[in-house]
C-alpha cells in the first residue's frame, strides 16, 4: 500500500477524529496531486454539515427569540412555523450529517482500494 492512498484515505476517515484539521493540514504539507485532490474532496464534505449547523443556529436563535417556541398552534388556532422550525432543522441536520458520514466512509475505502 503507497502512502498516497493511505494519505488520502485518512483525510476521509478523519471525519471520526479530526474533520476540518487533518484534511487541511494534508492539502497544505503535500506536493502529490492525488493527495491534494482527495483532501480537498474531504476539506469540502466536511465543511458542508458545519456550514449548515451555523446557519441553523442563527435561524433557531430567530426563533426562540422572535416567536413563542412553547406549542405548534397559537392561541387563536394558527398554525406557528416556527415553533416546529427547531424539529425540522434537528431532522434536516441528522440527515444530512449520516449521508455525509457514509459518503466519507466510501470515498476512503474505495481509495484503499
Amino acid at each position: 500500500m503507497s502512502n498516497k492512498k493511505l494519505l488520502s484515505s485518512l483525510c476521509y476517515f478523519s471525519i471520526f477524529f479530526a474533520p476540518l484539521l487533518l484534511p487541511a493540514i494534508i492539502y497544505f504539507v503535500t506536493d502529490e496531486f492525488e493527495v491534494r485532490r482527495h483532501a480537498k474532496k474531504s476539506l469540502i464534505s466536511h465543511i458542508i454539515p458545519m456550514a449548515l449547523l451555523i446557519a441553523g443556529f442563527i435561524i433557531l436563535s430567530f426563533s426562540i427569540f422572535s416567536f413563542n417556541t412553547q406549542s405548534v398552534m397559537s392561541s387563536d388556532g394558527n398554525f406557528m412555523f416556527w415553533g416546529i422550525v427547531p424539529f425540522l432543522f434537528i431532522a434536516l441536520y441528522s440527515a444530512l450529517f449520516f449521508v455525509v458520514l457514509i459518503w466519507n466512509v466510501y470515498q476512503g475505502i474505495k481509495v484503499l482500494k
